[in-house]
């Protein structure tokens, strides 16, 4: 019979010894329950104080919060480190309840157009200022966290008014921050400080500071930016996600005989992240520096309940259905009835019908092939 080990009794001076030792040891057997791990992957937050400068593109570490497997749902979880976020909830004035059939993915009659979405944790829409009409001067209040979008926001007052709005924040924006909005034109007393003349090196070294908003002549050539517009008068339209940015690539300029640029052109050249060219107004808005959360992309929910909390449905495969729900439905056994593979409405679903060329004219230089083809099919039809 297997008998209980006997401690041995110690002591005087080495029982006290004997104690402290299993107390430390007693401590350092206590679980953590969340760490932070670092894996190698390409970070974008490489950008200068003044966010002139494009993104790195070297190996750093990304390191993202990890924890302890007590339950399954934790060991697969990671989650970017977002200390410096608001720990409280939002300023409610500049929000309201998102209520109704339109969380599930519905129109106004009540038809599905978004499939996969439904249920989900109460949310309040954050009302977001895409526009930034407003000049002077702004304290950053505090970071916080957006259910509705994947980058975070920043809760502005304006020291002018103390009036609050809410734009989202760039990488590395932290609460006490000023930023500005120069759309609305040049404060006369920064034109007063370069001598009543605009000089567009000065000009760029007082404005184009990470979170400012300014149109898009003002931006030096190679500038990353976030929260693109694209009409003089509109709003930004572009690179709004987490960790998205754009690149000033050229604008339409003349030099003068005493070496100032000038632009002389209606637009400015900039390039996506996707590789596209796009052609902006000059005096669209642009946002100096690149979205924040930039780790959203390499975080982990770990289980599929975390995903219906975010409002998001399962997805299910086409073959696991019956023939009247979807076109590769039914059969005997794994079988999609020898058909190509198409959407749950016959479209075809593979095989380069989205990614031609005709798409993505704007991407792409178009070959003289392409052009000629064009030219034998306007001669067709005549």
């Amino acid at each position: 019979m297997l008998q209980p080990r006997l401690r041995p009794l110690v002591v005087g001076r080495a029982a006290s010894l004997t104690s402290m030792f299993q107390s430390s040891l007693r401590l350092e057997a206590i679980r953590r329950y969340a760490s932070a791990a670092q894996s190698e992957s390409n970070n974008v937050s490489g950008e200068d104080d003044a966010g002139f400068g494009a993104p790195s593109t070297e190996l750093q570490a990304v390191k993202m919060r990890t924890y302890k497997p007590r339950t399954p749902g934790l060991r697969h979880l990671k989650r970017p480190i977002n200390d410096h976020l608001w720990k409280g909830r939002p300023y409610l004035p500049l929000t309201f309840p998102k209520k109704g059939h339109g969380k599930g993915g519905r129109n106004n009659t009540g038809r599905i157009t978004i499939r996969h979405r439904g249920g989900g944790a109460k949310r309040r829409i954050r009302i977001v200022d895409f526009d930034r009409w407003t000049p002077g001067p702004h304290t950053v209040e505090r970071i916080e966290y957006d259910p509705g979008r994947s980058a975070h926001i920043a809760l502005l007052t304006e020291q002018a008014t103390g009036k609050k709005s809410y734009i989202v924040a760039a990488e590395g924006m932290r609460a006490g921050d000023v930023v500005q909005s120069y759309r609305a034109g040049i404060p006369q007393d920064l034109l007063d400080s370069m001598g009543g003349v605009v000089d567009p090196g000065i000009l760029a070294a007082r404005t184009a500071w990470r979170g400012n908003c300014l149109p898009m002549h003002m931006i030096p050539v190679g500038t990353v930016v976030y929260n693109v517009g694209s009409r003089p008068q509109g709003g930004a339209v572009f690179c709004r996600s987490a960790g998205t940015y754009a690149t000033i690539i050229s604008k339409e300029e003349e030099t003068r005989d005493d070496g100032t640029k000038v632009m002389t052109g209606k637009h400015v050249i900039v390039r996506l992240q996707s590789g596209e060219i796009r052609k902006v107004s000059k005096d669209a808005c642009a946002t100096i520096g690149v979205a924040s959360n930039i780790m959203h992309q390499y975080r982990q929910l770990g289980k599929a309940g975390r995903s219906r909390w975010l409002n998001i449905r399962p997805t299910v495969r086409g073959v696991a259905m019956n023939a009247n729900d979807h076109p590769h439905g039914g059969g005997r056994g794994k079988s999609k009835g020898n058909r190509h593979p198409v959407s749950p409405w016959g479209q075809p679903a593979k095989g380069g019908f989205k990614t031609r060329i005709k798409s993505n004219v704007n991407k792409w230089v178009v070959t003289p092939r392409v052009r000629n083809m064009g030219k034998r099919r306007d001669k067709n039809t005549a």
